[in-house]
């Protein structure tokens, strides 16, 4: 297999595996997935606000998620980790899946999307944006943002330090979709400086000593801060 093949096969896969769990994984607050190759197999780490809905009864879910990813999406040994997310309002993927759900409940998307915005900034991240895009309030589809703080749009900060979550609210007018650009407490910028202070350093006294006998001891009578001492 041609390596262009290969990594397009792989993307695939990838896709495909984060789909299904999704969907599966929906009650347990699913904040995303990582995949890793190891020796032994195919490591598939779960980030979830809930591990054990995840987990289940006896570990029977997680089992059937062992299978379905063996044998529907031909994960070779596929090994899964489950992780508890430390800070849910930082992981974009559980804040978009629950916009999603309060539009479904019928929540005004002003509301809804001013709502997620406030609960991010409030936990202390440094930038959010909340895109909601469908048929908001009328036949026409259209598209409203919300942003505040700071949000990288394009370059390499914008794979490494943004967090992004995407989800789909199904209503009767149609489908709404949702997407949420969070930049994390604690995230280094590119173009964040700090200026360090020069540290000022006194030139050392000097101190001239006459008429001295030769039983004084010249260390105990000086101060701690002169270092140098003549004796004519």
């Amino acid at each position: 297999m041609a390596v262009e093949r290969k990594f397009i096969t792989e993307g695939v896969r990838k896709a495909r595996v984060e789909k299904y769990l999704r969907k599966e994984l929906k009650r347990a607050g699913y904040g995303g997935m990582d995949i890793a190759r190891t020796p032994l197999g195919t490591q598939v780490t779960i980030f979830a606000e809930k591990p054990g809905i995840v987990i289940g009864k006896g570990g029977k879910l997680v089992h059937q998620l062992t299978q379905d990813l063996a044998q529907k999406y031909n994960v070779e040994s596929p090994q899964i980790e489950v992780q508890q997310v430390a800070n849910p309002s930082f992981n974009a993927q559980i804040m978009a899946e629950r916009l999603a759900n309060a539009l479904e409940r019928g929540w005004y998307f002003r509301k809804a999307g001013n709502s997620i915005l406030r609960r991010v900034m409030d936990s202390g991240a440094l930038g959010c944006q909340v895109i909601i895009a469908g048929k908001l309030t009328g036949a026409r589809a259209r598209t409203q943002k919300f942003t505040e703080g700071y949000i990288k749009h394009c370059g390499e900060p914008s794979n490494t330090i943004v967090e992004k979550g995407y989800a789909v609210a199904i209503k009767k007018l149609g489908v709404i979709g949702v997407q949420v650009k969070i930049v994390p407490a604690g995230a280094k910028l590119p173009d964040h400086f700090e200026i360090i202070e020069q540290k000022k350093t006194t030139p050392a006294q000097k101190v001239t000593v006459t008429n001295l006998d030769d039983n004084v001891d010249i260390d105990a009578v000086l101060p701690d801060d002169i270092d140098h001492v003549e004796v004519p």
